[in-house]
């Protein structure tokens, strides 16, 4: 079975409302904060609790800087559709947790920090490379956002929304929990925003903030405007949805396996909160991808060699060249490239910039796609990692390429006798249990 997360965004979407949701959905606490505390940031301490939303119980995630007085500081809008404020008259719903595992005596809100100093932060997390990319990534989208919104390069950009603790806190949260619920597929749903304006450093400024708007146009995002006032988008909010989608929508079916509900810091007529749900489906009837192909006769093989390259550190599921011949019968090449709807744009991008071809056709195709995950196994070789796939109760191990060629490369072995060695280790493992 596939597994999805879903993220509601029916009263928009900010990072604590997100870490909120996520912890709610299951992501381990305590794996969280020992992630931040390898960060060797100061200045704040964290807040876990509950509030009650119209009725509903959420999770109350925060960011409290010390010395400060305040939560959630951000410049330009980014406290005025989340702010600190608990919705009372309930009775309950007020469980506060704080956490004081950082150092204090000093006042760290003033820091403009840039991307360069995010991203020396970021290398200290003690996580996984891929959890620090996808942090890298979502601050990646707000600074190119901001650059934008303030008319000036991005390696002269200094800021608070980026640069400031909780901002930095919400976003690796966000990377870390996703990583620790095993989450690889995300939908996001569009996002509900307010409208009217709101009053920052700057000044007052309209709803959508800019650079909510520029993350908004430049990733895809669909914004769905609501007659509330006031900011429900943030661009941190934003940032997290264009960096972890990845589907355009949910299958035609699934199955709830648990929700979580992250609390909003404002109180609307409607609830605020961010409802994460997981779900699962069965990827081997649900699945949809689309063929990008053109017809290229002037192209030499090491321009397309260059493109395929490309595509695929793009995120292209597959990429091929077929000859072919055109007319007056000249010898060409068709170049498909197998990709998700909303890696379509960019893969178009890739293959107009690097080839000579001026168009590109496309069409929707839908795909069986057998269960899998990866595993390691011991051969005699040293360890080696496979593919395991099954498919109506039966199991097949595929040797990773990459390991077999390393190894080949280490012992000298050929690559028949690595291959059959990691593919029997692999079946004698994961077939015969």
């Amino acid at each position: 079975m596939g597994k999805i997360l879903y993220l509601e965004c029916n009263s928009g979407i900010s990072g604590d409302m997100t870490v909120g949701a996520l912890l709610d959905l299951g992501a381990d606490r305590e794996v969280l904060e020992r992630a931040l505390g390898s960060l060797g940031v100061e200045g704040y301490h964290l807040h876990f609790g509950r509030a009650v939303k119209c009725g509903l119980d959420a999770y109350d995630f925060d960011v409290h800087l010390e010395e400060e007085g305040h939560e959630h500081g951000h410049e330009c809008g980014e406290s005025h559709g989340h702010d600190h404020e608990h919705e009372h008259g309930e009775g309950h719903g007020h469980d506060h947790e704080h956490t004081h595992s950082h150092s204090h005596g000093h006042s760290h809100s003033h820091i403009h920090r840039n991307l360069s100093d995010i991203y020396r932060i970021i290398d200290r997390l003690d996580s996984k490379e891929e959890v620090k990319e996808l942090a890298r990534n979502m601050f990646l989208i707000v600074a190119e956002a901001e650059a934008k919104a303030h008319g000036l390069p991005i390696d002269e950009v200094h800021f608070h929304e980026v640069g400031a603790i909780d901002s930095i806190v919400d976003i690796i949260s966000v990377a870390v929990c996703l990583d620790n619920l095993g989450v690889k597929d995300v939908v996001v749903s569009p996002l509900a925003e307010g409208h009217g304006q709101i009053r920052c450093q700057h000044g007052v400024i309209p709803v959508p903030v800019p650079a909510t708007a520029n993350i908004a146009a430049a990733h895809g995002l669909a914004l769905r405007l609501t007659d509330q006032e006031g900011e429900m988008v943030t661009p941190t909010g934003a940032a997290i949805a264009a960096a972890v989608r990845t589907r355009e929508k949910l299958p035609a079916s699934c199955r709830i396996v648990k929700t979580g509900m992250g609390a909003g810091k404002k109180d609307f007529d409607h609830a605020n909160i961010l409802r994460a749900m997981l779900l699962e489906t069965n990827e081997e009837e649900n699945d949809q991808a689309w063929v990008l192909e053109t017809n290229v006769d002037d192209c030499s093989g090491e321009m397309l060699g260059f493109v395929m390259e490309e595509l695929f550190a793009a995120g292209a599921l597959d990429v091929w060249n077929t000859p072919i011949y055109m007319k007056k019968n000249r010898p060409a090449y068709l170049l498909s490239t197998l990709c998700m709807e909303n890696d379509i744009e960019k893969m178009e991008d890739l293959i107009f910039v690097h080839t000579t071809t001026i168009g590109v056709r496309r069409y929707p195709v839908s795909r069986t796609i057998l269960e899998r995950r990866k595993a390691e196994v011991e051969t005699r070789f040293g360890n080696a990692s496979v593919k395991i796939c099954t498919r109506n109760e039966k199991t097949f191990c595929y040797p990773e390429y990459e390991s077999v060629r390393a190894i080949c490369r280490e012992t000298g072995a050929d690559f028949q006798s690595v291959y059959c060695e990691i593919r029997k280790a692999a079946e004698d493992l994961f077939c015969r249990q």
